[in-house]
């Protein structure tokens, strides 16, 4: 009696276990419907194995292997692929969820990595079907991929960014290359650029209106001639901002220049030395150190002003009674410099977390003299002559420091980033002006 009885328990279990296996006769429990049977997502990060840094481009394929009842060979069946992201990641998604399928990925300068994955689908298990839904979605983590030892030749390879590219909702136009940027400000750089009108005074118009000016994704109270075309790496054209940017801002659009920074792994700098048709010196300079996590950058530009002018007015009145003629001659002096630093580190936190501290320290001075002597002769019977002159002198000190401490995170979604941001500024500007003048 009591082997009948456990017999009959083991003929119980194994009808319980074979009414769970799925196949094209038996259909699954509701949840797996509704979810759909090619609902399987991987995603993951292809990392160096020794320095931990992302890799680019590498090539990410996931195979099945399937019986072919008619040849009796085994065949390869590419499910999906793609090339990992800048930060290295990968996502396939719409996979099958149930069989074993092999990993396989590859890159330039590494050995080939492959590795049996799936998604431990337990059909059985029917008390937790919540738990086999969420095996669906699989993070396989950090792999790590091994150089492979092989002695190459030199290899150079060199690149340009085009003059000028098309964002999805702004215009970049890359200025750091250009001759022109060298020893001017942001106002010279302007007048070369599409779309953006300058007047005789420096003003920037976009589309009839004044833009708002932005620095690196941020407002500024600077002005364009306070900004060195050496230190600007690009100018992006935003007519139409996202949300991302204050609503109230300038019906124009917004007017982005964006700085430069070396971040290359090491010691990186360079020296400039500038002319002027006046005889007199400028230049600046470039330096950028990283190391590990962190990387220190550092700016600075000096350069002089001087500029002199003469002018010659004579106007003839032959409607009036009697005749008058005005003479004017004037000439002007204007001297002074302009000095721009920037300075700061960046924080690598890991690959997608950096906080950045930064000192922008803007300096200027000038100076303006001007001469005005005045004739006016009556042209009567008895000549009358009235003579004058006028001095003027106008001096310009400003000076702006701000102090940014940024923070901004990557999602593994191109594009996607989440930024917060810091700013202290001090601004000052003084204008003194002296006008003598005297009329005998």
């Amino acid at each position: 009696m009591k082997y009948i009885y456990i017999s009959i328990l083991c003929c119980l279990f194994t009808i319980q276990l074979f009414a769970q296996i799925p196949d094209s006769t038996r259909s699954f429990p509701k949840q797996i419907n509704r979810q759909g049977i090619n609902n399987g997502h991987l995603y993951g990060k292809v990392i160096d194995s020794k320095n931990n840094k992302a890799i680019e481009a590498a090539s990410v394929q996931l195979i099945s292997t399937k019986y072919n009842a008619v040849t009796q060979t085994k065949k390869d069946t590419l499910l999906a692929g793609m090339l990992t992201e800048s930060n290295g990641d990968f996502s396939l998604e719409n996979l099958p969820i149930f069989g074993k399928f092999k990993l396989s990925i590859t890159a330039i300068g590494y050995k080939p990595y492959s590795s049996n994955v799936s998604f431990n689908i337990d059909v059985n298990n029917k008390d937790d079907i919540q738990k086999m839904l969420n095996n669906i979605d699989k993070d396989l983590g950090n792999i790590k991929l091994d150089i492979e030892a092989q002695n190459l030749g030199d290899v150079v390879v060199t690149s340009t960014k085009p003059l000028f590219q098309m964002g999805i909702d702004r215009k970049i136009f890359n200025v750091d290359k250009n001759l022109i940027s060298t020893g001017q400000t942001a106002t010279e750089i302007m007048k070369n650029i599409p779309s953006i009108n300058v007047d005789i005074d420096g003003n920037v118009t976009l589309r009839g209106s004044a833009p708002q000016l932005f620095v690196d994704g941020r407002p500024t109270t600077l002005s364009l001639d306070q900004i060195p075309a050496d230190a600007i790496e690009s100018v992006e054209l935003i007519t139409n901002p996202s949300a991302k940017f204050d609503a109230s801002g300038s019906n124009a659009g917004i007017l982005n220049i964006v700085l430069k920074k070396n971040k290359q792994i090491g010691f990186n700098g360079n020296a400039r030395l500038n002319l002027d048709s006046r005889g007199r010196f400028g230049g600046g300079g470039d330096i950028n150190v990283k190391q590990g996590k962190w990387n220190v950058f550092a700016t600075m530009m000096y350069r002089p002003r001087k500029s002199m002018g003469e002018g010659y007015a004579l106007r003839k009145d032959i409607l009036s009674t009697p005749n008058i003629n005005t003479t004017q001659n004037n000439d002007n002096l204007s001297r002074g410099y302009f000095g721009f630093g920037r300075f700061g580190f960046d924080y690598f936190l890991n690959n997608r977390n950096t906080f950045t501290l930064s000192q922008g320290i803007v300096q200027g001075k000038n100076s303006s003299y001007d001469n005005l002597d005045l004739t006016i002769d009556s042209l009567s019977n008895t000549p009358v002559q009235e003579t004058g002159y006028r001095n003027s002198i106008n001096k310009i000190n400003f000076s702006n420091y701000t102090t940014v401490l940024a923070f901004k995170h990557l999602f593994p979604q191109a594009g996607h980033e989440l930024t917060a941001d810091a700013t202290i500024q001090i601004r000052n500007f003084d204008n003194n002006a002296i006008y003598t003048s005297q009329y005998y």
